[in-house]
């Protein structure tokens, strides 16, 4: 299996909403974003599928190694041989992978955040740097492109926040900022132990549309800051945001039932929404 073999099917297997909006880019620039893709999963999965935290650390520790030797001309790893022929093309730097690594590596450090400034470098770290690369494949011409990329990655994160409050609970973390969960009463173990019924509560909701809300005001303080001129290259990224606003607006209209089930919107109508923001350019 080559290495730009292995990208493409970690990128189709993940199921991620990302993979429906690589469909639409011409052949270079998709074949740079799935790279790029195969790699933030890789550096992922190690927090998400190693139990022992310990045993994560020394493998995040091995990728910023390979991260280093890659962009010193001696790629390992076959998402990193795929990604490194496109780091000249599209401005990927070494330090923007090493600030994704570090976004993991305080996956396995800390399972709270006091407050929302907290959560908001975490997830800079996460989302908006893999959105400013992300934008940066895709084409743009424009620093506001970069400064709409931080806002669109910091609210399809907060999306996911909120989609994997019950995923999150069961190995032990809350994304959600401690002082939130002060605000409406809702107290840590109500979520980490979904006391029945699964820890839902007038309390619960009303802490769940307030992180609702603030993702919706992202969203469109992302979308005002989209230079025109860009717009029509930065598509993929308007691809994610309506994918991700959907599953956002899914959840509300099922009044936040994410303690016990996990939303998600089925492969067709992700194809679906990605095809109608292709037509119709927003």
């Amino acid at each position: 299996m080559t290495p730009e073999q292995y990208v493409q099917d970690k990128a189709a297997k993940s199921g991620s909403s990302f993979y429906y909006a690589f469909l639409f880019l011409p052949p270079p620039r998709r074949a740079a974003i799935t790279a790029f893709y195969a790699f933030c999963r890789e550096v992922d999965d190690v927090v998400d599928e190693v139990s022992d935290a310990s045993v994560a650390s020394i493998k995040l520790a091995w990728w910023r190694k390979e991260v280093a030797s890659s962009f010193a001309g001696q790629p390992s790893h076959p998402a990193m041989k795929a990604l490194m022929p496109h780091v000249g093309d599209y401005g990927i730097e070494l330090p923007h992978l090493m600030a994704i690594i570090d976004g993991c590596q305080m996956d396995l450090e800390q399972t709270r955040f006091l407050d929302f400034a907290g959560l908001a470098r975490y997830c800079h770290l996460v989302a908006g740097v893999v959105g400013e690369v992300a934008a940066n494949i895709f084409g743009r011409s424009s620093d506001s492109t970069v400064e709409y990329a931080h806002r669109l990655g910091l609210a399809m994160q907060l999306t996911n926040i909120i989609r994997d409050v019950g995923d999150d609970a069961r190995r032990g973390r809350i994304y959600l900022p401690v002082s939130e969960l002060q605000r409406f009463d809702v107290k840590a173990n109500e979520i980490l132990n979904r006391t029945a019924p699964y820890g839902y509560s007038e309390r619960f909701t009303a802490l769940m549309k307030f992180q609702a809300e603030r993702a919706h005001r992202c969203y469109d303080e992302a979308l005002a800051l989209l230079p025109d001129g860009d717009r029509a290259t930065q598509k993929p990224g308007l691809m994610m945001a309506n994918i991700y606003r959907t599953l956002l607006r899914e959840i509300e209209a099922d009044n936040f039932q994410v303690l016990h089930q996990r939303t998600s919107l089925t492969p067709l109508r992700k194809l679906w929404i990605a095809m109608r923001t292709n037509w119709r350019g927003r």
